[in-house]
């Protein structure tokens, strides 16, 4: 009998890589903002408009002066390259 070949994915946050809400990378495909991370996996596959999605980015591409935020859900990649890291803690109070 042969043994089974597994495929391990790469983990959610893997993916995400250091793309938290504020953060700022660029690619090839421009420099974008992270206004919000949806990782809910129903929220995501809604957003992107597809099934098996595990997590969603909402972005906004800074070098665009009409730049309109958006959707994507593609992998942090050795061509991508963090500007600015997001804040670890949210930036308000929490209602007393």
């Amino acid at each position: 009998m042969m043994p089974v070949a597994t495929t391990v994915l790469p983990s959610a946050a893997d993916e995400i890589g250091p793309r938290r809400p504020g953060a700022i990378y660029q690619n090839v495909d421009g420099r974008f903002e992270v206004l919000a991370l949806i990782t809910d996996p129903r929220d995501a596959a809604q957003q992107l408009r597809r099934k098996g999605a595990r997590w969603a980015l909402i972005v906004r591409d800074t070098l665009r002066a009409d730049g309109q935020p958006f959707v994507v859900g593609s992998a942090w990649t050795t061509s991508d390259y963090l500007l600015r890291e997001g804040p670890s803690t949210p930036a308000y109070a929490p209602a007393a």
